[in-house]
């Protein structure tokens, strides 16, 4: 019998997902369930949620509220770009991927165009090229660039990068999203601040990922240029993502933007990664098959590890190129890491 099927419930990192809820999160919560509130974000929760958004992020931005990313993201894009327009996309991104066709049907139609990477990054080069590649009226007019951050393999836009793609941007006259499903984990790997990672390298709207972070649900959408975000509200509404009880969804941001926690749990999660990757990083037959930049592990193994893994109760993902994905939330357990790691460098020896 395995260590792993004695301990049926032992913490697992095939996503940051499977974490519960931080303290910090919670305890806002609670707070916020105390007597009545104005219905509908009329409530004084979500005016200071939006207020300690505007202090973390050094500016006067437009802050919305959705219960996930997919809604997040496409709720964005679709106010960037008409049904004719199109959004550029890395080929891995998770708008294009994973969210069922989500921002086409909210834009009503406007289409993904995806530049081929196995990084997951895009570069200034390749949005010039295609935005340069048609300019006749049967093709879609691009729009919007999006990009993730830390991208779908867990890599890292610097700053420049950012600025470099957003000068593009501007010279093309186009938009530019930013989906930070994990952007805290960003901030805490790249050492920056929000607001240098976001409008002042030219990111004109940012999705803001709170369930990878430590919350329960929950994302925020940022516009920082107020004329985007006009009747964003209504489009809100339309889809389904205007909580009638809105202190439940933006009290946890009170709790996790004024205590620091969304920074600080991330570069927990993050720190967990390096301590996976430098304990198997001499394992035989191990490689890796992305840098580890972020919160997350991307793993190449022989077959037999990876069953070995899957036999002793470990899960994980290999949706992307067939690498094993261990990722770590907020709440991983060093211990933990160290036995997954054990259990890698021991099936790796026995495999030789």
């Amino acid at each position: 019998m395995t260590k792993q099927s004695r301990h049926p419930r032992a913490q697992q990192f095939a996503s940051d997902n499977y974490a519960g809820i931080c303290p910090e999160a919670l305890d806002a919560m609670l707070k916020a369930n105390s007597g009545s509130e104005p219905a509908y974000g009329e409530d004084i929760w979500t005016t200071h949620a939006a207020d300690s958004f505007r202090t973390v992020f050094e500016t006067d931005c437009e802050v919305f509220f959705a219960f996930n990313g997919t809604a997040a993201n496409s709720l964005a894009l679709a106010a960037l770009c008409q049904s004719y327009h199109s959004v550029i996309c890395s080929s891995s991104a998770h708008v294009i991927t994973d969210e069922c066709g989500a921002p086409e049907f909210f834009s009503n139609g406007s289409k993904l165009l995806a530049i081929a990477t196995e990084s997951g990054k895009i570069t200034p080069e390749a949005v010039r090229a295609l935005v340069e590649s048609r300019s006749d009226i049967h093709f879609p007019k691009p729009r919007a660039v999006t990009i993730t951050q830390p991208t779908e393999t867990g890599q890292l836009y610097s700053i420049a990068e950012i600025e470099a793609l957003s000068a593009v941007c501007r010279d093309q006259g186009l938009k530019l999203h930013m989906d930070g499903a994990r952007f805290a984990n960003a901030c805490a790997a790249l050492g920056c601040t929000p607001a240098e990672m976001t409008w002042k390298a030219g990111v004109d709207v940012l999705c803001f990922g709170g369930t990878k972070n430590g919350m329960a649900v929950g994302e925020a959408i940022l516009f920082f240029s107020p004329e985007l975000a006009v009747d964003f509200d209504y489009r809100c509404k339309q889809a389904g993502q205007l909580a009638s009880k809105m202190r439940f969804l933006s009290a946890p941001w009170v709790g996790m933007l004024e205590s620091g926690a969304w920074l600080k749990h991330a570069a927990h999660a993050n720190a967990c990664a390096v301590r996976l990757a430098s304990r198997i990083k001499d394992a035989p037959g191990v490689s890796f098959a992305f840098p580890v930049e972020a919160n997350s592990v991307f793993l190449n193994a022989p077959e037999s590890v990876l069953a070995g893994l899957a036999a002793r109760g470990w899960k994980f993902y290999t949706f992307i190129g067939g690498a094993a994905r261990f990722m770590f939330a907020w709440d991983a357990d060093p211990a933990r890491v160290d036995e997954l790691a054990e259990d890698i460098v021991e099936l790796c020896s026995s495999a030789q």
